[in-house]
């Protein structure tokens, strides 16, 4: 880990997070996915929008955009298409993504945009206050609901698929291993990848739902994470409350900027 430390992490720790935030977790399982892959820091580029999970690029050693609210994929988009040899990565949370950044995030999915998006979910907005985000659970409590949610959650999977993205993959905080090897996957594939990490937010979100400390949190990743493998031979008793991790999807189709080039190269070759 130190070794990592040194090559892909800013002196600026140490970080803000709150203690027992999975953030951290997740931040390194990023890093330690580039390192795997062994991506050139100068080819790759890493963009975040506001929220807990989007301080995250303030400390990673790339070339880094700290953008605006819920903006982070636009931003990512116009690296990607002026440097379409980049490595770009998005890191969100689950309000950035799917509340005030939902009309970006499933108009990326649809062109199948080359980027990585690694959504931070924690189920809230950690930052501001406690509110709940568009993946607050069913009758989960909040600062804004403090009777509960009476909003269905997102299904952050089924919104990206039938937006069209052509790879999505599930993992938690408690499966730090996985969570690496499914965000290379990621970065690996062409096409709009979504890397769901299930963190904790002690703090903001477990105090209000009585889930416990952050140990606990974590234990209830693991007895509710399945892989998607085994949950396919579970019947509906064992499935209650479960919900699957790995890769859930991965397909094919044009890639944006592959097909943008080719626009360009046409215009071009027109002569108008």
């Amino acid at each position: 880990m130190e070794k990592l430390l040194k090559k892909y992490f800013r002196p600026k720790l140490p970080h803000i997070w709150c203690p027992g935030c999975g953030n951290g977790i997740v931040t390194a399982c990023v890093a330690r996915a580039i390192d795997k892959l062994q991506l050139d820091q100068d080819q790759t580029a890493i963009i975040s929008g506001i929220g807990c999970s989007s301080r995250a690029s303030g400390y990673l050693n790339f070339d880094t955009l700290h953008t605006a609210h819920g903006r982070a994929i636009p931003f990512a988009t116009g690296v990607k298409l002026t440097k379409p040899d980049h490595n770009v990565i998005v890191l969100t949370g689950d309000g950035d993504a799917s509340a005030i950044g939902g009309n970006h995030f499933i108009h990326a999915a649809r062109r199948n945009i080359n980027l990585t998006v690694v959504v931070y979910n924690n189920n809230i907005y950690g930052m501001t206050g406690g509110q709940y985000s568009p993946l607050t659970p069913h009758m989960g409590m909040a600062t804004t609901a403090p009777y509960g949610n009476v909003d269905r959650p997102f299904d952050l999977y089924e919104l990206a698929k039938g937006a069209g993205a052509t790879f999505i993959a599930r993992a938690t905080t408690y499966h730090a291993t996985l969570l690496t090897d499914l965000i290379a996957k990621a970065i690996s594939h062409k096409g709009f990848a979504l890397v769901e990490a299930i963190t904790a937010c002690p703090i903001s979100f477990g105090r209000q739902n009585k889930m416990g400390g952050p140990a606990k949190m974590m234990r209830w990743q693991q007895e509710h994470a399945v892989m998607v493998e085994a949950m396919a031979k579970m019947n509906e008793t064992q499935l209650e409350g479960k919900f699957p991790i790995g890769v859930l999807y991965q397909g094919e189709g044009p890639e944006y900027v592959t097909e943008y080039q080719k626009v360009i190269q046409r215009a071009m070759g027109s002569g108008k």
